[in-house]
């Protein structure tokens, strides 16, 4: 059997199967080794993971924060110590939503979810990667960048009373209990990125359409046009909000003469075709 995972700042999808099919999926919290430990991680898989575990052979981990080999031998230890797998194969995110989107042709392939970041892939590897400097610098059109736009604008009293009287109806929240969440409490990113679907479900405001688009913008002037290659190669993207913002994003990234490929929810579906393809 093997196991493939795709784990982002706030869930990891788990796949468990054989050549011939699938013995199922579950979802745990987000393994990120900037933000847990070896233990965080075993104690979360032993809580969390509803999978059968043994007969396991093989497992291809694709993660947020695993672009450095000391943290992806962490994160390969955890596996190994709670799964027993002999091959473990552990790599970052953004190479799992190149495989899925790209799969073996050139391409520009975007996450955009609880964080954002982006790459020049060439078919086989990972050429060029714009930094995503995280929710403080970077993470420029993720869903923590729209939340704290907009917590920014409703508690600065620049949005529309309308809005401002359905934010405070959908989440009866204080100024200082937000401050609270972002400044002292722990993951701040994923308090933000949950407000991200109050302007999705309100994008019919203009004022909605102005932040999300100047979101995304954001990210298309500071990351994409960095690659050299990008208007010549289709732009790819996947994540909670590239597939709820797709019409945006397809609008915005025209402002920027971009071609729009793949849109997806999440990497999972393309990276089990993509691994198919590899013989596993």
């Amino acid at each position: 059997m093997f196991l493939i995972a795709d784990s982002g700042s706030t869930k990891t999808t788990w796949r468990l199967g054989s050549r011939d099919k699938s013995a199922g999926t579950c979802s745990t919290g987000g393994i990120n080794p900037f933000q847990s430990s070896l233990e965080d991680m075993v104690r979360l898989l032993e809580t969390e993971f509803t999978l059968p575990r043994t007969g396991i052979s093989k497992i291809w981990f694709y993660g947020a924060g695993c672009a450095f080999a000391d943290k992806n031998q962490i994160v390969a230890d955890a596996l190994s110590r709670y799964f027993g797998a002999s091959e473990i194969h552990v790599n970052s995110d953004l190479l799992a939503a190149a495989h899925s989107l790209c799969g073996n042709r050139p391409g520009i392939a975007c996450i955009m979810g609880t964080g954002s970041n982006s790459c020049h892939y060439n078919g086989k590897e990972i050429v060029q990667n714009v930094s995503p400097l995280g929710y403080v610098l970077g993470d420029e059109g993720s869903g923590s960048a729209l939340g704290k736009k907009l917590l920014s604008d409703i508690l600065k009293n620049r949005l529309p009373e309308g809005i401002c009287n359905a934010f405070f109806e959908a989440y009866p929240v204080t100024a200082g209990e937000i401050l609270d969440n972002v400044y002292r409490k722990p993951f701040p990113n994923r308090y933000l990125a949950q407000y991200a679907r109050f302007v999705a479900a309100h994008i019919g405001y203009p004022e909605m359409q102005t932040l999300a688009g100047n979101c995304f913008r954001e990210f298309f002037a500071r990351n994409v046009m960095q690659y050299g290659a990008a208007r010549q190669l289709p732009v790819h993207f996947t994540g909670s909000v590239a597939f709820h913002f797709s019409e945006i994003i397809k609008k915005t990234a025209g402002e920027f003469g971009l071609s729009v490929g793949n849109i997806s929810q999440e990497p999972m579906p393309g990276l089990i075709q993509y691994l198919a393809t590899c013989g596993v």
